[in-house]
């Protein structure tokens, strides 16, 4: 994901360190030192990162734009001028403008806040940002939370005991809690020193930008690979108590699908897939870069002859217009894939579906899939003129069937008048009467309209009792069981007033003879 850089350039970083035996250093020299080995770091194993450098104090400057170019970025931090105050709602607003211009709002961005704790004085200091947070407009706002997904990391050219003799720490502290807890602050350990402010960067890059090394495997071939961006850990709403959960290491292939029957699924993130080859002593020689350009060449030209399965499979799913399923974990699954950039230059690229055993719906539980010569005949026809997909869902969804809705009086009074003219028609309408009876008795389960129940079930009794003489003796026993189930249903109090229940017709000495004539 992109990152941002702030640089702190106010008056108060120019205070001086005593370094024991050396010359004095002041606290942006050691900053400085600090972002020169994160870029360094970046450069070697960040390199398709895009990183912008900006300074701030009550104003802010862009010093270089997103780029990928990291020596430009060190450049530019021994070029930087001193200026006059601190004022960090200043600089968060312009990192704020700066991401939103080149990124917009939906794509995540690292911001990195190089400063020495001092939160300004006067109006524009951090204090005073915070006091007037709640008492702001809309178009005034702090630019807190940010409006993009972000994580903010603040790096404090002083000690932890500095902060606190203040409320520096608490204020700080404040910006990542607004910031919805996404971030984090790393002070020195001990005295201000070049050796402390590396073990500082040192933690920021273990967080943050540690490249996730993986095996890809398929059957007995594999593959390193580096997953670019380093994936998330996701965690799971719907658990009781949270817990994120992280893709494997060894990122094993299951099966091939075609990308038609595939289609577009929902992901929750994509990255690229990135090969890492190793010469015979087994040292790597990619992905990094080489600070020497014909050890660079030469790196790249002995990777190129080295067989690479990564190589193999990209373009196989190229070539097959297939992808490949990856199993990230227990129950969690992911799909390998080209997209190509141009017409020339295409990509290996892993998307990663929400875990559990049925992420695509229209494929169906994932650990239930099997190779075409497990079938009995082949699901995609003989011309490969069919697919097995999507799969039809066991139960009809809601919105594919006929619903009950009674929005006016006239259609429940539609309703039951259906079932008294099927009633009057006993036996004759035995089926009709109770395929309306259960659809109406559904519904009124489902709203909460019992009293629906008792009073059709006094309809059917008086029914029976106006019964003419020339009656089948079938309808009697058919109203009155009927009524009685209805009944029972109004009281919710019985396994006879389940929802999925349905009214039988009842078995009669009139039914069964009638059923052996026909």
């Amino acid at each position: 994901m992109p990152a941002v850089v702030g640089m702190d350039v106010s008056l108060s970083m120019t205070r001086p360190v005593s370094v024991e035996g050396s010359e004095e250093y002041q606290r942006k020299h050691l900053a400085v030192h600090g972002l020169t080995m994160l870029f360094e770091h970046m450069a070697t194993n960040y390199k398709l990162e895009f990183t912008a450098l900006v300074v701030f104090s009550s104003l802010w400057e862009l010093m270089v734009p997103f780029t990928r170019d990291y020596n430009t970025l060190q450049e530019a931090l021994s070029n930087m001028d001193d200026y006059d105050k601190t004022c960090l709602e200043s600089a968060l607003l312009g990192v704020c403008n700066i991401v939103q211009q080149e990124w917009g709002a939906a794509i995540p961005c690292q911001v990195v806040l190089v400063t020495d704790g001092c939160l300004g004085i006067g109006r524009g200091s951090l204090r005073h940002s915070l006091a007037t947070h709640n008492q702001r407009s809309e178009s005034n706002r702090f630019p807190l939370p940010f409006p993009f997904p972000s994580k903010l990391y603040v790096m404090c050219m002083a000690n932890l005991e500095e902060l606190q003799s203040t409320d520096s720490l608490d204020c700080l502290e404040r910006l990542i809690d607004l910031n919805n807890g996404e971030g984090q602050i790393f002070t020195i350990d001990g005295p201000l020193c070049l050796k402390n402010v590396q073990s500082m960067f040192g933690k920021l890059i273990d967080l943050a930008y540690t490249p996730f090394h993986a095996v890809l495997k398929c059957g007995h071939l594999t593959s390193d690979v580096q997953v670019f961006p380093r994936p998330e850990p996701f965690i799971i709403d719907e658990e009781i108590d949270p817990i994120p959960k992280a893709i494997n290491t060894d990122l094993e292939i299951v099966g091939f699908v075609d990308i038609a029957d595939i289609s577009s699924p929902p992901v929750l993130s994509r990255h690229l897939v990135l090969p890492i080859a190793l010469n015979r002593e087994g040292d790597e020689v990619g992905p990094g870069i080489t600070d020497d350009t014909e050890d660079e060449n030469s790196a790249n030209q002995i990777a190129g002859k080295i067989p690479n399965f990564c190589v193999l499979l990209h373009g196989s799913l190229k070539v097959e217009g297939m992808v490949a399923v990856v199993q990230l974990g227990p129950e969690w699954y992911g799909m390998l894939y080209s997209q190509a950039d141009s017409k020339k230059k295409s990509n290996l690229m892993m998307s990663l579906f929400e875990p559990g055993p049925e992420p695509l719906p229209w494929l169906g539980k994932m650990a239930q899939l099997g190779p075409i010569s497990d079938a009995k005949e082949n699901p995609y026809g003989e011309d490969d003129n069919k697919s097995p997909f999507p799969l039809q869902p066991k139960n009809k969804r809601s919105y594919a069937q006929n619903v009950t809705v009674w929005i006016k009086p006239s259609g429940l009074q539609t309703d039951v008048q259906k079932i008294l003219r099927n009633a009057r028609k006993l036996p004759e309408k035995t089926q009709t009467f109770y395929k309306e009876l259960n659809r109406l008795r559904k519904a009124a389960l489902a709203f909460g309209f019992l009293d629906l129940l008792k009073g059709v079930a006094d309809m059917l009794e008086r029914e029976c009792t106006l019964l003419p003489d020339t009656a089948h003796p079938d309808a009697a026993f058919q109203l009155t069981h009927a009524a009685q189930q209805l009944k029972v249903a109004s009281t919710g109090a019985s396994e006879y007033a389940a929802y999925d229940h349905n009214i039988a017709p009842l078995q009669t000495d009139f039914s069964s003879s009638s059923t052996e004539r026909m």
